[in-house]
């Protein structure tokens, strides 16, 4: 199974949220215990903990983009300016399929911090679209390499 596969099916499944399930789909690759990686991007889903920013299929991809890094010590700066270049690319492939990166807007409008947002994304069956956002961000990383 493609890892965008397993991240769409964890996903669809509703077993986690949109940031686990991209991150998840990277451990093994990066030789990192699913559970810690699960504890660590639980808080990302829903735009950031259900605020309805940045999606979190996103937010998940930029921390797998740091993850594989190769990282020296005694370069910061260039660490730094590596893994920015490689967000906003990741950014902006990622706002070409979808036209942004913000969950909110991603929900037709529909944030699901509110009452009122999480019922129309349960209600029109909105909650959908996830699973294609999650696929679309781990296709994006590993096509960066």
């Amino acid at each position: 199974m493609k890892k965008s596969e397993f991240a769409a099916a964890a996903m669809t499944s509703q077993t986690t949220n949109c940031a686990q399930s991209v991150i998840n789909a990277f451990a093994d690759d990066m030789h990192l215990d699913h559970a810690t990686l699960l504890k660590l991007s639980l808080g990302f889903g829903g735009g950031m903990g259900h605020t309805g920013g940045t999606c979190g299929a996103v937010t998940a991809a930029y921390m797998v983009l740091g993850l594989k890094q190769s990282f020296d010590i005694n370069s910061p700066k260039a660490n730094r300016d590596k893994l920015y270049a490689q967000i906003q690319e990741f950014k902006r492939r990622f706002k070409k399929f979808h036209g942004s990166i913000n969950c909110t807007e991603l929900l037709d409008g529909n944030n699901l911090g509110t009452p009122e947002g999480a019922a129309a994304v349960k209600e029109k069956g909105i909650q959908r679209k996830c699973s294609k956002f999650v696929a679309d961000a781990v296709e994006i990383v590993e096509s960066m390499g």
